[in-house]
């Protein structure tokens, strides 16, 4: 069942913080002045987020700062003092905290639940219900709500729940969630945790991050830069440098990196191309598909 974490959050059978790692879904495109997947969106509090979003259902925690609009296909939760530079576009229903500020105008398809001293400077519509107060979070409200089954004895129930939430997240797409504290724009992605990228995306702005797993068939406008391992997936072109300071740097077949390459260990197949340099201070190795030498 779920249980509180140490920085507040909620564990669902055990699984971590969803917000400790960068997560770049599969087919992600970082247009001019858009970031746009076909999921949803989760942003951790006291972020920035430079480009506009669009996506299914967008969440951001408190403090987040978004520098474009937003587009939601689904639901959008901002919580307090969260702030966007353009125009917020809901489908369906939306949450706004207190002291939210949206330079721009609120266009809500469903039911707009309100706090106090919002500040929407074009003004809002809702076809639905408005309902003026402070919202409680979506994750705060489960709990509270599975807690509250299990003290009157409902184990079944709550089983059930859960059970309904588990297989709703296996069955959509991965979001695009994106670490608490992290800035995110069209020179640079700086996050304190690790970075996943899946497969078929494109994407500008420097990479920074404890670790990197870049997935196929991807394009990128910029370095990659960790302190732990980075990984090249097959056909992936990086337009810039790939560093690690004390990890390793394996290039897979057909991936290539179009600057130079800076690492403790490096591990490329021989389809592996490199515009510039390579610099390990352990081992390098060429992967064959037959087997390994030691280059």
């Amino acid at each position: 069942m779920p249980r509180a974490c140490a920085e507040g959050g909620v564990q669902l059978g055990g699984r971590s913080d969803p917000l400790d790692e960068l997560v770049i879904p599969d087919g992600t495109q970082g247009e001019e002045h858009d970031l746009v997947t076909d999921g949803d969106v989760l942003v951790g509090g006291q972020s920035t987020v430079e480009f506009g979003v669009r996506g299914k259902t967008v969440v951001a925690g408190e403090r987040v700062t978004f520098g474009g609009h937003i587009e939601a296909e689904g639901d959008c939760r901002l919580d307090m003092w969260s702030s966007v530079a353009d125009n917020v576009l809901v489908e369906r229903d939306a949450y706004l905290g207190e002291r939210v500020h949206i330079d721009g105008r609120l266009v809500v398809g469903g039911d707009l639940d309100i706090g106090d001293d919002v500040e929407i400077t074009e003004g809002f519509e809702a076809n639905g219900w408005i309902v003026i107060r402070n919202p409680m979070p979506t994750v705060v409200f489960l709990f509270i709500y599975l807690a509250q089954l299990l003290r009157i004895g409902e184990e079944e129930a709550a089983d059930e729940l859960l059970s309904e939430l588990v297989d709703e997240e296996e069955t959509e797409a991965e979001p695009l969630t994106i670490p608490r504290g992290s800035t995110v724009s069209d020179d640079a992605w700086r996050v304190s945790a690790p970075a996943r990228i899946g497969n078929d995306c494109r994407l500008h702005g420097n990479i920074r991050a404890e670790s990197i797993e870049v997935g196929e068939n991807c394009e990128l406008f910029g370095s990659l830069r960790a302190r732990g391992d980075v990984t090249v997936g097959e056909g992936t072109v990086v337009h810039g440098d790939v560093t690690t300071r004390s990890g390793t740097v394996a290039l897979a077949p057909s991936s290539r990196v179009r600057g130079d390459v800076s690492c403790d260990v490096l591990t490329f197949d021989p389809e592996a191309t490199v515009d510039g340099s390579m610099r390990a201070r352990g081992e390098m190795t060429l992967a064959r598909s037959g087997g390994v030498d030691e280059a």
